[in-house]
């Protein structure tokens, strides 16, 4: 259960809640015609997108152990292998497990969604494995979180429902990849000194202190900006709610930024996982809030 990380599963869940809601919202005017959201398929894909979750966990612990990367000057919470809480065996046992056990929860989307999902799933899996063996190291976690935090995800839970995808929902992806992001900001601050001499080349190594915790607070801001394309069409609720969010990612930041280093930054950690959940909860009711209101209009007029 530790090694599944069970905090972590906000980070899948938000992209599947605002995919969905955005479905939902312009399948809502053909709820009468029996063409409206399909909520199987919804929580299939958020099935899915736990499971692939605790995978990337497992993948993380257990080469992040072999790489001797999870050592005792680790800041961060203890990792099951590098503890011996899991052996070895058991964990490549458990990461085969979960990768089948993904992979067979996705099966039926793809009798949705066409033999492209086919493609997206192989990518997932793919991408959960290079992310800790090779792409961390080089910098790339912050673009793979945009990818597969928001672009996949969001665009995806869409496009399973209407069968199409509209500049607002790619707009969306965009922002909740970016607030997804700033847990992997903090991450990498907190472990910007261990980072830089195991090699390991994040941002944080790259931009140093100062500059990362800049990144982390302009993130949530632009991520909350780019809802305002709501407001064009007078979804005064999507694009406003969600700023309610700032208030709580200026204080975290504000926190971050007294701590500075070591493992008290693992607070700001549980924090910002709290505050990216808020943020897909706020966006949830305002676009459910703006259906009911009568403010939301359709992909057709948006696009």
């Amino acid at each position: 259960m530790l090694a599944a990380r069970p905090k972590t599963l906000t980070g899948a869940a938000v992209p599947v809640m605002m995919g969905g809601v955005l479905a939902w919202a312009d399948a809502y005017p053909l709820r009468a015609e029996g063409n409206g959201f399909s909520w199987w398929v919804w929580l299939t894909c958020l099935l899915f997108a736990f499971i692939m979750q605790i995978d990337a966990n497992f993948i993380n612990d257990y080469f992040d152990f072999k790489k001797g990367t999870d050592d005792e000057h680790r800041l961060g919470p203890r990792r099951a292998c590098a503890q011996g809480w899991v052996t070895i065996s058991a964990m490549k046992k458990a990461i085969v497990a979960t990768t089948l056990t993904a992979c067979l929860v996705g099966l039926p989307l793809l009798f949705v969604g066409g033999w492209e999902m086919l493609i997206v799933g192989a990518a997932c899996v793919l991408f959960c494995f290079l992310y800790t063996t090779h792409l961390s190291y080089w910098g790339l976690g912050d673009v793979l979180v945009l990818v597969f935090f928001g672009l996949v995800p969001v665009c995806i839970t869409y496009y399973l429902q209407l069968h199409t995808i509209g500049r607002h929902v790619v707009l969306l992806s965009l922002a909740c990849g970016m607030v997804i992001d700033t847990l992997l900001v903090v991450n990498n601050y907190r472990d910007r000194d261990n980072d830089r001499i195991a090699g390991k080349k994040t941002i944080a190594v790259r931009m140093g202190e100062r500059w990362t915790a800049l990144l982390y607070f302009v993130l949530g801001l632009a991520a909350c900006h780019m809802g305002l394309v709501f407001l064009k069409v007078g979804a005064y609720c999507s694009c406003l709610v969600p700023f309610n969010y700032l208030f709580l990612h200026a204080h975290t930041y504000r926190r971050m930024k007294r701590i500075k280093q070591g493992k008290a930054l693992n607070m700001i950690l549980g924090d910002t996982a709290r505050n990216m959940f808020i943020y897909g909860l706020l966006f949830v009711i305002g676009v459910v809030a703006d259906v009911l209101i009568g403010w939301w209009t359709p992909i057709v007029v948006l696009d």
